[in-house]
């Protein structure tokens, strides 16, 4: 993939719902897939606590550790179904969301005991934390994941147990199984990475990640669509913070962050300069402060721009794209953003100060563009920069907003808008031609909308 990032300067002349022993199965690349994730849940969880010496907690919707009183904690995973060598294995847990914080999460060991009991485990009878130490989790706040490394206590299919425990006075509570999607999760990698084959595969969705459960949906569908992922701004809510990434967008969206493209939102700007967004995605994201860069995927040329800053035209967005366009030697070309220039949702109205960026994609003939900051899924046919159908040189526009947030409602519908779909989280997935495309909306488990459909290139 040939990365473009912005120029110094350009002189022109005039973008899963877990279930207790159920696995999710990330699959990177086509046909003869050589690497595989899969998520477990724990069969087992629970803690003891010193002081209530014969009182068992397996039940409970918390494991704790803690040395005020010693509370220690014990997880069984029962892995099955990999194969090939592992070569990551990482455990993820979640602070309640009652709770404060504290100044450690603990300390993770494996254990050899991997037939403790979950309803019978006390103080009294509590098993041996006996293994080497895997890792330890500093300083903790509530409702927050958190990630160990146990590469080296997992070697394949198989039962593990972990134990964990804290020389701090106070207490660290993480969500157990009892939780659903706040579930302690192991996550097992095997073998190696190989890229898709074939038409390349561009998916993915905007608004995405806050403490509700859309993202985990959309991305257990991006588990399993190969190829690039963009998003279209709003990655996580509700103020781009580095905590709110690593609490909200890493345990899910996250997984995919290597083979992600992403276009900054407004809310990703809530925290100044969008640092935590600049910070958490790195190159992927262009320069940092300047969000906008370009690549080739095959036959098609590639733009992510930046909605947040000048977008008028002669500013160094808008001169850097026709710079780019004009350069571009591929047939077809897509972009994306954050803010709409057409949309028919009742809670944010076009935005027109993105129309320069719309005709310097127009006037270069490009094909496609997808915005978000809608929390809905609508489709344009091809229009002109003032919003008249231009079958021949229109570019055909996407609203994919439903990547996670909260859904948002529709107000008056716009001219030449030809599907709508307010009620279902999905992705939008396109597979890349040599001179067309094929769109599809992908809904989440349990959703019924589809809007599908082909356009060739200019």
């Amino acid at each position: 993939m040939d990365i473009r990032f912005p120029r110094p300067s350009v002189t022109l002349g005039a973008v899963a719902v877990l279930v207790a022993a159920t696995a999710t199965v990330v699959v990177t690349g086509a046909g003869a897939a050589s690497a595989a994730s899969v998520t477990f849940t724990p069969v087992a969880d629970t803690y003891v606590q010193s002081d209530a010496a014969s009182t068992n907690y397996g039940t409970s919707t918390q494991v704790v550790v803690d040395n005020s009183p010693v509370r220690r904690s014990f997880l069984r995973f029962t892995v099955s179904g990999v194969s090939g060598t592992v070569t990551s294995a990482k455990l993820r847990l979640r602070t309640i969301s009652g709770n404060s914080g504290s100044d450690a999460g603990g300390t993770f060991r494996r254990m050899s005991n991997t037939t403790w009991s979950e309803t019978g485990t006390t103080w009294n009878n509590q098993p041996a934390i006996d293994g080497a130490t895997l890792g330890t989790i500093g300083a903790v706040s509530g409702n927050t994941w958190y990630e160990v490394d146990v590469t080296a206590a997992v070697t394949g299919n198989g039962t593990y147990s972990f134990g964990a425990t804290s020389a701090s006075g106070d207490g660290a509570y993480y969500d157990t199984r009892e939780s659903g999607a706040d579930a302690p999760q192991l996550v097992v990698t095997t073998g190696t990475t190989t890229p898709p084959s074939g038409d390349p595969v561009f998916v993915g969705a905007g608004d995405i990640a806050n403490s509700g459960s859309g993202d985990s949906a959309t991305a257990t569908l991006l588990d399993s669509i190969p190829g690039t992922v963009f998003t279209t701004g709003d990655n996580v809510y509700d103020d781009g913070t580095a905590s709110q990434f690593n609490s909200y967008y890493e345990p899910t969206w996250g997984r995919h962050k290597a083979r992600t493209r992403p276009s900054p939102g407004n809310h990703d700007y809530n925290t100044s300069g969008a640092t935590g967004y600049y910070n958490y995605f790195g190159t992927s994201a262009g320069p940092s402060g300047r969000g906008y860069y370009s690549f080739d995927l095959g036959n098609w040329h590639i733009v992510s721009l930046n909605s947040n800053i000048s977008m008028s035209a002669g500013s160094a967005q808008e001169q850097w794209l026709r710079a780019d366009l004009a350069a571009s030697s591929k047939p077809c070309t897509m972009a994306y953003w954050h803010h709409p220039l057409f949309t028919s949702s009742s809670n944010h109205a076009p935005s027109t100060s993105t129309r320069p960026l719309y005709k310097a994609l127009y006037d270069n003939n490009a094909d496609v563009v997808v915005w978000g900051h809608n929390h809905v899924y609508e489709r344009f046919a091809p229009m002109n920069p003032a919003g008249d159908a231009d079958a021949s040189r229109g570019l055909r526009s996407f609203v994919a907003g439903m990547g996670g947030a909260s859904h948002y409602s529709f107000g008056t519908i716009q001219p030449n808008s030809e599907a709508r779909n307010s009620s279902a989280y999905g992705v939008l997935k396109f597979t890349l031609h040599a001179s067309s495309y094929d769109w599809q909306f992908v809904p989440v488990a349990g959703q019924t909308y589809n809007d599908s459909g082909t356009g060739t290139c200019h």
